[in-house]
């Protein structure tokens, strides 16, 4: 499933593995607010070049510009 988010001004495409899963999407952007605040390096450069973030259980993995910028956190 596919849904979009709105994060720092730019729309996010957020791809749900489970269907029944809106609750791991509303956390999401508290959680990349949380971590763009006080998270290391690695983690701010691929919150600020973000462009789609996929859920997977309690996961998110953010895809950014560049491919080896692509991590994977917990939202839980």
């Amino acid at each position: 499933m596919k849904t979009l988010i709105l994060f720092q001004n730019k729309t996010i495409p957020v791809y749900v593995t489970e269907s029944n899963n809106k609750k791991a999407v509303d956390k999401l952007s508290v959680v990349l607010n949380r971590k763009l605040e006080t998270g290391k390096n690695a983690l701010r450069n691929c919150i600020k070049s973000l462009i789609s973030v996929e859920i997977t259980g309690s996961e998110a993995t953010l895809h950014s510009y560049h491919e080896k910028d692509t991590l994977t956190i917990s939202l839980y």
